[in-house]
């Protein structure tokens, strides 16, 4: 793992570069940039980007490099709580169908991925969090009981794909002759899943695990465009885009800040799962050599 981070840096430069940019502003910006995130001036609002306010203040007059700073904490880990929920249930899915010696396992759990994928993820997950938002924010308190709901509800949508990758690959792996070999030395099904299945498997599931995570805080800030996310006072990317479309017209600031933030973050997490891939895949790696320089 440690010998593969130079392969990784070599393979995108820039989204590894950006993805550890946006996690380090993300974890230290809130310390180094003072101004709270409820500081409300009314003096100060929809100023434009100057040297007090580098990104300008919103309809309250807050700061908005403060919220987004603060805002990147909570949609990164939407984004990584839903991704680490997808990808064990997905790849718990998955090894159980492909070490199904008879098929029936494997045809109840494919049968089940199926049923999900088949289901409209916006319309279902709108009418989940109406559902339950206010009983568990009632049980938890505002901020966890959203949090927990927030990503039960986009990790329980995002893991059929995962669940697939893992099936084919302990399927495709299964059928080699070092596994025929381990069995015929006593290794149990366990075992095999463990030191051989589950390695072989890992490559395609954090390349999937990225692309989760980027979907995740897309869907998070699509839920609080909407309406239905965190509240106001929670400075989310989501929600300080929904705050600010209002205010196109006269104070554009206010949404572009936190819309270049989701799509710079969204950027990053798609070039880090495609340099992951680059650096252990050589047929992968091969072929976007040949990409740049024909380019």
């Amino acid at each position: 793992m440690v010998g593969s981070t130079p392969a990784l840096a070599r393979a995108r430069p820039a989204g590894i570069a950006g993805l550890v940019s946006l996690v380090l502003l993300a974890v230290v910006g809130p310390w180094l940039w003072t101004p709270t995130v409820d500081e409300i001036d009314f003096s100060s609002r929809l100023l434009p980007p100057g040297a007090q306010h580098p990104l300008g203040t919103d309809e309250m007059g807050r700061d908005l490099l403060a919220r987004l700073l603060h805002g990147g904490r909570i949609s990164l880990a939407i984004g990584a709580a839903a991704m680490l929920l997808s990808a064990l249930v997905g790849t718990a899915v998955g090894a159980v169908a492909g070490l199904s010696r008879r098929g029936r396992s494997d045809a109840v759990l494919m049968a089940a991925t199926d049923l999900f994928l088949c289901l409209p993820q916006l319309p279902v997950l709108l009418l989940l969090v109406h559902l339950f938002r206010d009983p568990l924010q009632a049980r938890l308190g505002s901020g966890p009981g959203l949090f927990v709901l927030i990503v039960a509800v986009i990790g329980g949508f995002r893991w059929m794909t995962v669940a697939r990758l893992v099936r084919a690959q302990f399927v495709t792996v299964r059928q080699r002759e070092f596994i025929d070999a381990a069995r015929a030395l006593g290794a149990s099904r366990r075992w095999l899943a463990w030191h051989h299945l589950l390695p072989h498997a890992r490559g395609p599931v954090v390349v999937m695990c990225s692309l989760d995570a980027a979907a995740a805080i897309l869907t998070e800030s699509t839920l609080s465009f909407l309406g239905l996310g965190f509240p106001p006072e929670t400075p989310t990317w989501g929600r300080m885009l929904h705050d600010g479309k209002d205010y196109l017209d006269i104070a554009p600031w206010v949404a572009v800040a936190p819309g270049l933030a989701i799509a710079l973050t969204v950027l990053a997490l798609h070039l880090a799962g495609d340099a992951w891939r680059d650096a252990k895949d050589p047929h992968a790696r091969l072929s976007h050599r040949k990409r740049t320089s024909t380019t």
